[in-house]
Order: structure tokens, then C-alpha cells, then sequence
């Protein structure tokens, strides 16, 4: 019976201990952060432009990557075209100026699909054969490729573009 009440007095002290342990706020464990919120050029441009997915702070994908947009250019790069290899891409503003969007596919596409319609105002081709049209409607407006590879001020087209044709070979 003397070994019992020690043996007791421990488990208690050991119940006590957990308990309070139980009770006391731990560690919250990490949800996925939503990227947009902690960036407000982010968000503001997620709620002008919905259904993106955030890739990381500067830059969203749409339709499963067939467009992606990035926001702000570089630090240190101003009126360059630097379109990755591999997609042609259209700026929002003449010389090159931010936010871009990027596409690789060949064949007819709406800019509307991604709100990118009317928005147009220069372009760069960085892929090393074809070509791509941009068009108001049926009307062929400019085009850029693989032998003129920029246009730095799509005037007298600024905001006319709502369509893209890539042709590929």
C-alpha cells in the first residue's frame, strides 16, 4: 500500500501536467497563404481580372497557363522587351510597359477570354519561327515574329487589338 500512493501521487502530477498542456494555446499550424492578399497590386488586379491563379507574388495564370500575366517588370528593366523564349507577349503600355501577358499557342484566340481585350499597346515575339497577328474583329491590325520581333508602340493600334493569331511552322 506504501508503493501504491506514490505511484498514485505521480500519475496525478503526470494528469495535472497534461491537462494544462492540453489547455494552453499551441502552435497554429500554417494554412495555405493566399498570395493576393498579402499583395495589393495582387489583389487589386485579381479583382479587376477574376479567375487567375496567383503564381507567386507578381505573376497570375489563366486557363491552366495558356495566358500568364505578370504584373510589375524587373527591377532595373524599363522599355526593354523581354518577352521570355518560348511565348510572344503584348504590354499594357508602348515601350514595353507592365503589366504583360504572355501566350504560346498557335491559331485564332479572344483576348476577351482573359480580359485582355482593348488593352494592347506594344508587343514582342520571342519564339524562333511564325508569327502572330493582332486583330480588331476580322480586321488585321499588326503583326510581330520571328523576323520583326518587336513593336514598341502599337499606335495608330493602341487599344484596338481584341484578337491574336499565331501562325505556326
Amino acid at each position: 500500500m506504501a508503493l501504491y500512493r506514490p505511484v498514485r501521487a505521480v500519475a496525478n502530477v503526470v494528469f495535472g501536467v497534461l491537462l494544462l498542456v492540453s489547455l494552453v494555446p499551441g502552435p497554429v499550424l500554417a494554412a495555405p497563404v493566399d498570395r493576393a492578399a498579402l499583395n495589393p497590386q495582387m489583389a487589386a488586379y485579381l479583382a479587376v481580372h477574376p479567375g487567375g491563379t496567383v503564381l507567386n507574388d507578381n505573376e497570375v495564370s489563366y486557363s491552366g497557363g495558356t495566358l500568364v500575366v505578370t504584373l510589375r517588370a524587373p527591377v532595373g528593366t524599363h522599355a526593354v522587351a523581354d518577352c521570355p523564349l518560348g511565348w510572344y507577349c503584348f504590354y499594357d503600355r508602348p515601350d514595353f510597359g507592365y503589366p504583360r501577358g504572355k501566350l504560346s499557342s498557335c491559331g485564332r484566340q479572344n483576348l476577351a477570354t482573359w480580359d485582355w481585350q482593348f488593352r494592347i499597346e506594344s508587343a514582342h515575339y520571342n519564339m524562333g519561327s511564325g508569327s502572330v497577328t493582332f486583330y480588331y474583329d476580322s480586321s488585321p491590325l499588326f503583326s510581330v515574329g520571328a523576323g520583326n520581333r518587336v513593336r514598341t508602340d502599337a499606335s495608330p493600334y493602341r487599344n484596338w487589338a481584341n484578337y491574336v493569331s499565331r501562325t505556326c511552322y
